[in-house]
Parts: structure tokens; sequence; C-alpha cells
């Protein structure tokens, strides 16, 4: 799929969530009449980019690849996460074959792939940083990549850390900055499951704002609140904006515990931005399902049920 990119979409610093085919989003940010074989084509008029979660879990099918490879437009940009085969259960060693068939797997939709992010385990440590090193020295070069690591030592200020972001850099991979300090710092309602689940299953690390080569990966894990999120998201505007000045391409993603909330923060964060850069960064679209009459209203009347 071609065509031009919708002059609201930022493609210089790109803005996303963790999925972009959520059917609960139907009747707000989606039509609501939009079909699993819309969600893609109707998301694609507002972001950019979208985190590819699901590879983490298991490689779709060559039918679905195919089926992105006829949603996506060319501008368009995926993020795939590295399979916990890969990452978890052989933490890199001998994992040749299933990085080939990662990446035969992606080839329809090879020319639309963003930065792939690489998620080690939290015992991933030091000691095998020369294992971390030939790992993504025989990777495919005309992709990006970016590795988000949990290790406490990662975190220290030390020698470990310096010697991370030092073969990062050499190597021309960004480290992912993983936020998880709005959710951390919220207020949780006990009765909210999903922000208590993202309580106990998210890393409670150190901030990082680290640029290691041209794309810097960010995720951010709001709190429940969509407005208590503000003060957040304003210090990572100055973040991403001097990145911009920079030259750098940016990859932004905003997780909620609730993902139908995902894309009212990132319209937020991208309006921000757009305050902040007015010439490098548009003012955010308006939604698919803003631009439908809401049930029993006349045409022109918006639905916006976020």
């Amino acid at each position: 799929m071609s065509g031009s990119c919708p002059d609201a979409v930022s493609t210089r610093v790109r803005i996303g969530c963790p999925v972009w085919a959520h059917a609960p989003w139907k009747g707000g940010f989606f039509t609501r009449g939009a079909r699993r074989e819309d969600f893609l084509r109707q998301y694609a008029q507002v972001f950019a980019t979208a985190e590819g979660n699901s590879t983490f879990y298991g490689l779709p099918s060559e039918k679905t690849v195919r089926r992105w490879a006829g949603e996506a437009p060319s501008w368009w940009r995926f993020a795939f996460k590295f399979p916990r085969v890969i990452s978890h259960d052989k933490a890199l060693a001998g994992a040749e074959t299933e990085t080939a068939e990662l990446f035969a797997r992606l080839e329809p939709v090879a020319d639309r792939c963003g930065p792939f992010f690489l998620q080690l385990h939290q015992s991933f440590g030091p000691p095998k940083l020369g294992l971390l090193r030939r790992y993504l020295k025989m990777l495919p070069e005309q992709f990006a990549y970016a590795v988000e690591v949990r290790h406490t030592e990662f975190f220290s200020g030390g020698a470990a850390e310096a010697d991370l972001d030092g073969m990062l850099a050499e190597l021309g991979i960004d480290r992912v900055n993983f936020d998880t300090r709005p959710l951390f710092n919220a207020v949780v309602n006990p009765q909210d499951t999903a922000a208590q689940e993202a309580l106990r299953k998210k890393p409670r690390a150190p901030v990082r704002f680290t640029a290691t080569s041209k794309h810097p990966f960010v995720r951010i894990v709001a709190e429940p609140r969509v407005e208590n999120n503000d003060r957040w998201l304003a210090e990572w505007v100055e973040v991403v904006a001097r990145w911009l000045a920079e030259g750098r391409e940016p990859y932004i993603f905003l997780h909620h515990p609730n993902d139908l909330m995902a894309p009212p923060l990132a319209r937020m964060f991208q309006q921000q931005l757009h305050a902040k850069c007015p010439e490098t960064v548009p003012p955010p679209a308006v939604w698919p399902g803003e631009c439908e009459p809401a049930v029993g209203e006349a045409p022109g009347d918006q639905i916006n049920l976020f």
C-alpha cells in the first residue's frame, strides 16, 4: 500500500501506541463500523508507528504478514519486538535459527520496519555484554535496532552502564528508555485491575534519557488518569525537542494500563510537542471516529468516547 502521508501524521518523530488493532477503540478512535481489516488503515491516519508486541509471544502467520503488507502505507513503520524464545528462553545463545525465522517471516513488510527492539530479561547482566555484542553484530544490517535492559547494574551510573551505552553507540543501536515513573507515582484505585496488574508486572527501574544512535526509543507507562500525566509528558517533550534539534528521529510509545486510553495519551504528547516544535511536529490528527456523527445526531457532529 502506498499513498502520501497525511499532513497531521508525524514522521520526523514517530508517536504511537503499544497496539494498532484494538477493538474497544471502535466508536471513539476508530469508526463504529470498523472491521479488523480497517484498523491499521484508520490508525495510520493518526500515527506513523506502533509497537509490535505480539511477536514477543510468537511469530505471526504468513497470511497475517501478507495482510499487513497490504494494509500498511509505504511511510508506516512497525516496531516489532524480538520473540521471547530469543531474548528470554535462549538469552541470545544459540538463537540463530529463531532469528533467521523472524526476519524471513516479516520479509513482506521489510520496507516498513522501524527499529526492532530486543527486551532482555532482568537476569541478563554485565557478564553477558560480549554475548549481546556478538548477537547484535550478526543481525541484518538493513534494519535499525534498540535494546531494552532491566538488570540493575545497567542503571547504576557506573562502568557497566557506560560499557553498555558505549557498545550500543559504537554499533549504531539505540537503548530503549522505559519510563514507568508515572505509573509508580500514581495513587491507584485498588479496584483498577488493569493498573494493579501493571504495577505487578512493570519494572521499577530508574528513568534514562539516553540516545546512542539515530532513533531514540522511548516507552512511557502512564498513570491511569490521563490528565495526570501532563508533567511527565512535558519532561519528555524537552528531551525529544533536543533530539530533534540534533537531527535524530525518535520513536515514542505511550502505554496505559488499559490500552483503551493509549490514543488520548499519544494525542496529548503530540499536542505538547507541537507547541514546543511547531515547525517540525504537526498538531494531532482528527481521529477517524471523530469524523462520523454520533448515533442519533446530524452529520457534522463528532463523537468522542474518551
